[in-house]
C-alpha cells in the first residue's frame, strides 16, 4: 500500500509539469521564457568554464523559472557550419558531417550526465535550419540591407582555394597580437577581417605562402541599421538589466569600439563548401554568389529560431511575440557582440516584429588551478571525463555554480570542490535534511504529528518562532530577487543559508527527544514546520542540485513544489514521510591531489613572471586554510544564529558588489547601491551584537 500523501491543495503550491516531450506555448498576459545558450561549437569537447558559462546557467535559470511556474521553453543545440568544423575535421581525417556526429553524441551525453534539461537540444545541420536562414538572407536582401562588395581576400597558393577567417592566423593589426584569428582578436576582442592580419598564415599548412586576391560576397548594412539598432541596445540594456561586462559604460554610452568608430557594412557570405548555400534566385542580378555559403556568424544566432521551429510547430509564437515573450541569452563575453548588435541589427533588417533579447547574462573565464583549460595539452576537466571521478552531478554544478564567474575571472580548485562537499553540503545541508527526517522516522513512525498549526502560512507562537519565520521569509524574498536578476550564485548561497536558518532554529527550540517528552505539542509544532522548510528547499535548490532535489521530494514522499513567496503549513499531519537517506557522501580531502595530478596535463601551468616584482605572489592555499582555521579558533565557537548571520552579512555583501559594478551608474542605481548598504551595515550590527 502506498505511503499517504497529504499536502494541501492551493493554487500555486505544486509545480506545473508539461508532459516530457511538449512544449509549452506562450500566453498573453503572463510572463513567458524563451531561453538560450550559447550554440556549442561542433568541433570539441566541452570543459568546465564552457558548461558552466553558458549551458549550465541557462539550464539553472530555466529550472528556476519553471519553479515559480513560469511557462518556460530552453533550447540549444551544435553549431555546426563554419570554418571550425572544417579545420578539425582536417586535423581527424573526417567528412565534416562525420565530425559533427561525432562530437554531437559527445557534447549530448556530456550534458545529460550533468543534468542539464533542455526542452530540445538540436543541430544547426537540420533542414529547418537552411530554410530559415536562407529566408533572413532573402528578406535583407529585399529590404535592401545587403550590398555586393568585391574584396581582397586571403587566397593560400598551397591549398589552391580561398581561405575563410578561421583557417587563417596572424598579427593583429590593432594591438599586434601574433596569434590573432582571421575573424576576431582574442586578446583586443576586436572583429577582424583575415586580410587585414599582419605575416598571415594558413592553418592547414603552416609552410602555404598566402596572397591577396579579390572575390566578391555579399555584406549585411549595419552601417544603414546602426541607428536604429543602438535606440534598441539602449532600451533593451536598461529593461533587462544585462550583465555589467555588457556594451554600455558607467555613463550610459556605448563603449563597443565598433559602435563608437562606425559600423561597417560586414560579410554573410564566405567561400567554403560546408555550410548553408546562399540562395540564389534566377532573376536575381547576383549569380557569382552562387556555390558560396552563409557566414557562420550569421547562421549561427539563427540556430536558436530553427531549433525551436525543430522542436515544435508553434515556435513563431515564441520568436514573433515580443510583447509577451521575454528572450533571456546565456553566453561567455567573447560572444557578447554577435548577440548585442551583429544579429539584432539583422533581425531588425529583416522587418518582421521578432522576439529580440530581453536579458544578456555573460560570465567572465573560469580558469584552471592557477593557468587556463588546454585541449590541446589535456589539462583540465573536459565532458564525459567529469563522470569518471565518481563525484555525483549534484555537486559539480553546485561548485560550479558557487565559483561562476559573473563580474571577474574565477578559478576551479579540486581542493576547494571537496571542501564544497564536505562543508556545505554534507555537514550543513545534508545534515539539516537527514536529522529531520530521521527523527520524524524513529519518533513519529513517519507520520507528521498532529499540532497547533492549522494550514497555510506560518504565525509565530513565541519569540523564537517570529524570529525563525521573519528571517526565513526575509531569506526566501532575498533568494527570489537574486534569481529573478539572474544573479545565480548568489541566489545558491542564499539556499545555503535557509538551511542554515533551519538548523538554528532546531537548535534554538531544543529540538530531540528531549522537548518530544516534555512538551508534545510544542514538538509537533517543530516537526511540522521543519518538514515544511525542507519541502520548500525541494523546490530552492532544484535549479542548482536537480537530483538532490528529486531525493528529497522522494524522501518527504512528496509531489513536486513551486517556490512560494513565504513559508506555509502545505505538508499537512497525518502525511506519511518516505526513507530518509543521507543526501551527499564525505569525499577524502586525498582524492584533491589525486585528481589533481590526473588531470594536470602534458604542460605545466604557465607561472608569473621572475621579473614582476611589483605583483605580490598569492598566499598558498595551504596558508590560507591555516590563516582562516586560526581566525576561527580566535573568535571562538559559533552559536547556530551567528552562522546564519554571517552567512546573510556574506550574501549582501556579494549583492554590494555586484551592485557597484553594474553600469552606468544612473540616480536610480546609485540610490539602490545606498541602499543596500544601509541593509548590509545592518547586517553587520545584528551579526556584532551577537558576539
Amino acid at each position: 500500500m502506498a505511503a499517504q500523501q497529504k499536502i494541501r491543495s492551493a493554487e500555486g503550491i505544486l509545480r506545473v509539469v508539461p508532459d516530457a516531450g511538449q512544449a509549452a506555448v506562450p500566453k498573453e498576459g503572463e510572463k513567458n521564457v524563451l531561453i538560450t545558450s550559447a550554440l556549442p561549437y561542433c568541433n570539441n569537447v566541452p570543459h568546465l568554464g564552457n558548461i558552466v558559462g553558458s549551458l549550465l546557467s541557462a539550464d539553472v535559470y530555466s529550472r528556476y523559472s519553471r519553479t515559480r511556474n513560469r511557462r518556460t521553453l530552453y533550447i540549444c543545440g551544435t553549431d555546426e557550419y563554419g570554418t571550425a568544423t572544417e579545420t578539425q575535421a582536417l586535423k581527424e581525417g573526417l567528412s565534416p558531417k562525420a565530425l559533427c556526429d561525432k562530437y554531437n553524441a559527445l557534447h549530448v551525453e556530456t550534458y545529460k550526465w550533468f543534468d542539464i534539461a533542455f526542452d530540445h537540444f538540436g543541430r544547426t545541420s537540420a533542414p529547418v535550419h537552411i530554410d530559415i536562414s536562407q529566408e533572413i538572407y532573402l528578406n535583407l536582401k529585399k529590404n535592401g540591407y545587403l550590398v555586393k562588395q568585391e574584396k581582397e581576400q586571403t587566397y593560400c597558393e598551397g591549398c589552391e582555394k580561398f581561405l575563410a577567417d578561421r583557417f587563417v592566423e596572424g598579427t593583429c593589426p590593432h594591438c599586434k597580437y601574433e596569434d590573432a584569428r582571421g575573424d576576431q582578436c582574442d586578446l583586443c576582442s576586436r572583429t577582424l577581417d583575415a586580410i587585414e592580419l599582419i605575416n598571415p598564415r594558413c592553418l592547414v599548412n603552416k609552410t602555404h605562402k598566402i596572397v591577396p586576391r579579390s572575390s566578391a560576397h555579399m555584406y549585411v548594412r549595419l552601417d544603414a541599421l546602426q541607428s536604429r539598432t543602438e535606440e534598441w541596445v539602449k532600451q533593451s540594456w536598461a529593461k533587462g538589466r544585462w550583465s555589467p561586462n555588457a556594451v554600455i559604460n558607467g555613463d550610459g554610452e556605448l563603449i563597443d569600439a565598433r559602435l563608437k568608430s562606425g559600423l561597417k557594412p560586414s560579410p554573410v557570405t564566405r567561400d567554403l563548401k560546408w555550410g548553408i548555400p546562399v540562395p540564389v534566385p534566377e532573376d536575381d542580378p547576383d549569380q557569382d554568389m552562387k556555390g558560396k555559403v552563409l557566414y557562420v556568424w550569421f547562421d549561427a544566432p539563427i540556430g536558436y529560431v530553427s531549433i525551436t521551429a525543430e522542436f515544435t510547430d508553434k515556435w513563431r509564437q515564441w520568436w514573433f511575440n515580443p510583447d509577451n515573450v521575454h528572450l533571456y541569452q546565456f553566453m561567455g563575453k567573447d560572444n557578447v557582440y554577435f548577440h548585442t548588435i551583429y544579429f539584432p541589427a539583422c533581425q531588425i533588417g529583416d522587418g518582421r516584429d521578432w522576439t529580440k533579447l530581453h536579458h544578456l547574462s555573460t560570465t567572465e573565464y573560469l580558469n584552471y588551478e592557477g593557468g587556463k583549460f588546454s585541449k590541446s595539452h589535456n589539462r583540465g576537466v573536459f565532458g564525459p571525463a567529469a563522470k569518471e571521478t565518481g563525484i555525483p552531478a549534484s555537486v559539480w554544478r553546485y561548485y560550479l555554480i558557487s565559483t561562476r564567474p559573473e563580474t571577474a575571472d574565477s578559478m576551479f580548485s579540486w581542493a576547494d570542490c571537496v571542501a564544497a562537499n564536505n562543508n556545505v553540503l554534507l555537514n550543513n545541508f545534508g545534515n539539516f535534511v537527514n536529522r529531520a527526517l530521521k527523527f520524524i522516522a524513529s519518533q513519529y513512525d513517519s507520520v507528521i504529528p498532529e499540532g497547533p498549526d492549522a494550514p497555510g502560512p506560518l504565525s509565530p507562537n513565541d519569540a523564537t518562532d517570529a524570529d525563525f519565520i521573519t528571517d526565513a521569509n526575509a531569506l526566501l524574498r532575498e533568494y527570489i530577487d537574486a534569481m529573478d536578476a539572474v544573479r545565480l550564485r548568489q541566489g545558491l548561497h542564499l539556499a545555503m543559508a535557509l538551511s542554515a536558518r533551519g538548523n538554528a532554529y532546531l537548535q534554538s527550540s531544543g529540538f530531540g527527544g528531549a522537548l518530544k517528552a516534555a512538551d508534545p505539542a510544542r514538538c509537533a509544532q517543530v516537526v511540522t514546520r521543519v518538514a515544511n522548510l525542507i519541502y520548500v528547499l525541494s523546490a530552492v535548490v532544484e535549479p542548482f542540485m536537480p537530483a538532490t532535489a528529486t531525493q528529497i521530494l522522494a524522501q518527504l514522499n512528496a509531489p513536486a513544489r513551486a517556490v512560494p513567496d513565504a513559508l506555509a503549513i502545505d505538508i499537512l499531519p497525518g502525511h506519511t514521510i518516505g526513507a530518509p537517506e543521507h543526501l551527499f557522501k564525505r569525499i577524502d580531502e586525498k582524492m584533491a591531489d589525486a585528481w589533481r595530478a590526473r588531470f594536470a596535463g602534458t604542460k605545466p601551468a604557465p607561472q608569473p613572471d621572475a621579473d614582476a616584482t611589483h605583483v605580490a605572489p598569492a598566499p598558498s592555499k595551504r596558508k590560507v586554510a591555516k590563516e582562516a582555521k586560526k581566525a576561527a579558533e580566535d573568535r571562538g565557537p559559533r552559536t547556530p544564529e551567528q552562522e546564519v548571520a554571517e552567512a546573510r552579512v556574506t550574501e549582501q555583501g556579494q549583492v554590494v558588489r555586484e551592485l557597484k559594478a553594474r553600469t552606468p551608474k544612473t540616480p536610480e542605481l546609485e540610490a539602490e547601491i545606498a541602499s543596500e548598504i544601509e541593509k548590509l551595515k545592518k547586517l553587520k550590527a545584528e551579526l556584532a551584537a551577537l558576539g
